[in-house]
């Protein structure tokens, strides 16, 4: 079995003031870049801008009344079978 190199301190060293070097400069590349272009906003049905406009009015009833825990119950349902569970999570998802 051939004997593993040893390598002494200074090349240690040197090694890892190279490895923070190229730290420090991908950090400065990363902080200097543009932030990405936000998402433009999907169009919302009619059905769903209503629904999120009544939760919207619920939620500042319950704000007002001080029961603002964030948690609401509902017992309405969709009539028909138009889904807008994405449509509350893009408009809800801005509040988290």
């Amino acid at each position: 079995m051939p004997k593993p190199l040893r390598m002494s301190r200074r090349t240690w060293v040197a090694a890892w003031a190279v490895l923070c070097a190229a730290a420090i400069a991908a950090t400065a590349a990363l902080n200097t870049s543009p932030a990405p272009d936000p998402q433009p906003e999907k169009p919302v049905s009619a059905e769903c801008a209503e629904y999120i406009a009544d939760i919207e009015t619920q939620l500042a009833k319950a704000k007002q009344e001080g029961n603002d825990d964030g948690v609401l119950s509902f017992t309405r349902t969709p009539v028909g079978a138009y889904d807008c569970s994405d449509e509350f999570l893009d408009h809800f998802s801005a509040d988290r």
